[in-house]
């Protein structure tokens, strides 16, 4: 029996910390795939059992598909998915060998024309999906069903792949298309500087990277993209595609302090941003999403992946989780 007053277990997040009440909701709530990664977030769990549970969403195409990503639902394989899982196995570090291979093969196979990926394959016709998939691309550039590539989808899988140092031949267009389109942005959406963000990060060529997100942290201030007061959200509109009051924050774009988004910031408006993140947990020990509201079951399953990267993210800057 165990002495009163014995510290918790290593592995036992103390209780009423934002991790404990975190841990607690992804229990309740979760898919299998988020329970384990949490877990191997801040629980001492493995990178096996996450990539035994990612592997239920994996196709003989070597995509995946079955709503990996919340808000696309269907059992077909879609670039969003795709890249959904690129993010699991890199958080995990096992973004490599013949998994990936089979990935860049699917990833070949639904190309477009620019040797990108579209935002939405066209295979997901006739399947649920969040009536704001159509909303994301800012006016006057490719929209979801097209046939043009999409720099929502492209730049991060293009990172993720630079970042684990896999070599492809569907990585050099697709590489060429993220700098054409990096390097042309005049106005954007936020999830578009998020997705150039991933790119920018991991991509060789470390001047041009640089240069790049200079130029996109002035893109960022001129339009306004990150709110930088958040006691002053009355006055703001949400981006297209999210719920009202869905803003992106500082923290949003310069997800660890290593981010070359980090420099757009100063250290005080970073530090109210993640004040605002920190205060956003909810009673029930999740973190709300912020993309619009369209059934009940992709909203829950988007909180627990929403909770995760809160966590990750205040863990990144030092901040108290648990």
């Amino acid at each position: 029996m165990a002495e009163t007053g014995a510290s918790p277990l290593p592995c036992t997040p103390p209780a009423r910390s934002p991790l404990f009440s975190a841990e607690q909701f992804v229990w309740l709530t979760a898919r299998v795939l988020e329970q384990r990664l949490f877990a191997y977030h801040f629980l001492r769990g493995t990178p096996d059992a996450v990539e035994a549970a990612l592997d239920a969403y994996r196709n003989e195409d070597g995509g995946y598909g079955h709503a990996l990503e919340p808000d696309l639902r269907g059992p077909v394989s879609q670039p969003l998915h795709t890249a959904h899982a690129l993010r699991v196995l890199d958080a995990v570090g096992r973004c490599g060998g013949q998994r990936v291979e089979r990935v860049c093969r699917y990833l070949t196979s639904v190309s477009t024309a620019d040797g990108a990926l579209p935002t939405v394959h066209p295979s997901a016709h006739g399947y649920p999906a969040t009536p704001a998939v159509d909303e994301l691309p800012a006016a006057g550039r490719p929209g979801p069903g097209d046939g043009r590539g999409s720099l929502l989808t492209t730049g991060p899988v293009v990172g993720l792949l630079h970042r684990n140092e896999v070599w492809h031949a569907w990585l050099f267009r697709a590489t060429d298309f993220c700098w054409q389109t990096v390097e042309t942005l005049e106005e954007a959406h936020p999830y578009e500087v998020r997705a150039a963000v991933a790119f920018l990060d991991a991509v060789p060529d470390r001047p041009r990277a640089q240069a790049a997100a200079d130029r996109l942290g002035r893109l960022v201030r001129r339009q306004g993209l990150a709110v930088l007061d958040p006691d002053r959200l009355d006055a703001r509109t949400a981006a297209p595609g999210h719920a009202p009051g869905g803003h992106h924050f500082p923290h949003d774009f310069a997800r660890s302090p290593a981010s070359l988004a980090r420099a757009w910031f100063t250290d005080d408006e970073m530090a109210r941003s993640l004040d605002h993140l920190a205060a956003g947990q909810r009673e029930d020990g999740g973190w709300p999403i912020r993309r619009r509201r369209w059934a009940p079951v992709p909203a829950l399953e988007a909180r627990s992946l929403a909770t995760i990267e809160a966590l990750c993210t205040l863990r990144a800057y030092g901040r108290f989780v648990g």
